[in-house]
């Protein structure tokens, strides 16, 4: 039995030596353990390349306005492991942790012996640990994100009152598949049978197979820009942007969110006719007055984040080609005519030849590619200089090259931390105790 929080902790991340396992066979067998917590609560479940964090934040925000009790399991995680799994905004407690990590130990280790279960992953026990919590708290709505995927996700045991699918990319093609169809398929995998599907700004030809999957479940399926409608106004005078939303359920004018993009105003639309469906199905009115103050107070960290305003620097976990893509669209929209200094560090696993160019499309953009502690960060190789030579350079510590950067800029440029999300992590933590100082 294990004694202190930081001893469950590790205890958890050692299961990474498992790494990513599709398939719902361990998750069973551990859940039959458990009782189902799973049944014991609503959920919602939300799948998509990208969004997905940002839309279960503008989820939670509208339900708990109309006094909704909500539970949110989220990946990665930002400031710490606890944010991981939520209660009403507030992080699952060291002392809980600690209590279901030895009730699910001897289980484990009973698992590790047979082989049709053995080797059950990190991500599966948070799963099994969000299952439980959600259970023991008695939420009203549990808010489900998805890991990698869908139809072979650690998630997908849950029968969900609602789900949502949020965009389509390119990204884990190892595993998922490498066209747009193929991936498409394994996100629908969440659809259930006769519950409601949300979908958000999704290519025609990875939509036909969401569309297929809703007609053979019986799922009725609600598609942006046909079912309902995000209009994007303008930027937000402070920071964030205005939109109008309508279906045929309700019109809500001059919406304003506090995130940045116009790929925001898309996920807060998600949110909003996901709300809208929840609400219907629970009885609840839906005032104009509580959205607005639902979308305006959400926040989601290290999404166009601005963490200091001089200099400005922005935090964004863009850790695909997909969200890069749309990194871009932001950067030409918000800081036209500005020097963009960006830090850059990824996943090797990813296409990161693919992100560089995206960016270096912007004009007026110089990168500052590092590396960071973790087992899969990219290695600094003439090949990714090579990209372009006179616009990349390289860093080994990424702390020197923030400095660096920082010490050379002025109050009109905008310096950019982006790619994966564990690296601007670090970033985020380090800006921010800096400022405690």
């Amino acid at each position: 039995m294990l004694k202190t929080a930081e001893e469950a902790i590790a205890w958890i991340h050692q299961r990474k030596k498992f790494g990513v396992r599709p398939g719902l066979k361990r998750m069973d067998y551990l859940l039959e353990q458990l009782n189902h917590p799973e049944r014991d609560f609503d959920s919602i479940h939300v799948a998509g390349t990208n969004g997905k964090g940002s839309t279960v934040s503008y989820l939670r925000a509208l339900l708990e306005t109309v006094g909704v009790d909500v539970g949110t399991f989220t990946s990665p995680y930002i400031e710490c492991f606890n944010e991981r799994i939520q209660y009403n905004q507030q992080f699952i407690a060291d002392e809980v942790v600690l209590s279901y990590v030895n009730r699910l130990l001897p289980i484990i280790t009973e698992m590790d012996q047979r082989e049709d279960v053995q080797g059950i992953t990190e991500f599966e026990l948070l799963t099994a640990m969000a299952f439980l919590y959600f259970a023991e708290m008695k939420v009203d709505v549990a808010l489900i994100e998805v890991g990698l995927g869908g139809l072979y996700d650690s998630t997908n045991v849950i029968d969900p009152l609602i789900s949502v699918i949020t965009t389509i990319g390119l990204d884990h093609v190892d595993i998922l598949g490498d066209t747009l169809e193929e991936i498409a398929a394994q996100k629908a995998g969440i659809i259930k049978p006769k519950r409601p599907v949300v979908t958000g700004n999704i290519s025609p030809e990875a939509l036909a197979v969401i569309q297929q999957m809703a007609k053979k479940n019986q799922a009725p399926l609600y598609s942006y820009q046909t079912d309902y409608q995000i209009d994007y106004l303008r930027p937000d005078k402070e920071w964030g942007e205005v939109f109008t939303f309508q279906s045929q359920d309700a019109v809500f004018e001059s919406l304003h969110i506090s995130l940045i993009g116009t790929h925001q105003t898309e996920n807060a639309g998600v949110a909003l006719q996901t709300f809208i469906l929840y609400c219907q199905l629970k009885g609840i009115p839906v005032k104009q007055k509580l959205v607005q103050q639902g979308l305006k107070k959400t926040y989601w960290p290290a999404r166009m984040e601005r963490v200091t305003k001089e200099p400005l620097i922005v935090l964004d976990g863009a850790h695909n080609v997909h969200a890069v893509t749309r990194l871009v669209e932001n950067l030409e929209n918000e800081f036209a005519g500005k020097t963009i200094h960006v830090l850059f560090s990824a996943l090797k696993t990813k296409d990161v030849e693919g992100m560089l160019e995206k960016l270096l499309t912007v004009k007026e953009l110089d990168i500052l590619v590092t590396t960071f502690e973790f087992p899969k960060a990219i290695p600094l190789t003439k090949e990714i200089q090579a990209i372009d030579p006179n616009r990349i350079s390289f860093v080994s510590l990424w702390q020197l090259g923030l400095a660096e950067l920082l010490e050379h800029m002025t109050n009109d440029d905008v310096l950019l931390v982006t790619g994966s999300l564990y690296f601007v992590s670090q970033v985020r933590a380090l800006i921010h105790t800096l400022e405690e100082e």
